[in-house]
């Protein structure tokens, strides 16, 4: 079983409007540093596509993913920042197109 690394950095985003939730996570994920990892909280489905949207492309990786209420869809999502050297192998081992 793959352990999942602590995080560096904690936003609970729980009963925030979604803008200022996305505006919180994207202002913590500038100070990071590459390896850091973000927890964020009250994650739905629709933030986590909009964070992968609003973060620089290929600067993070989703860690881990659980549930903290299965009866309503929110989640603890974790994002770790890449360093540049890991996204572009990250980029050279994309497939190509078809």
């Amino acid at each position: 079983m793959k352990q999942r690394p602590d995080p560096n950095y904690s936003v609970d985003v729980q009963g925030a409007i979604a803008p200022f939730s996305l505006l919180k996570v994207s202002l913590v994920f500038q100070k990071m540093k590459p390896g850091d990892v973000v927890e964020v909280l009250g994650c739905d489905a629709e933030m986590q596509r909009d964070l992968l949207r609003l973060l620089p492309n290929a600067s993070c990786e989703v860690v881990c993913t659980e549930g903290i209420d299965p009866g309503v869809r929110i989640s603890r999502v974790r994002f770790r920042k890449v360093s540049g050297q890991q996204a572009e192998a990250g980029r050279s081992q994309e497939p190509g197109p078809v």
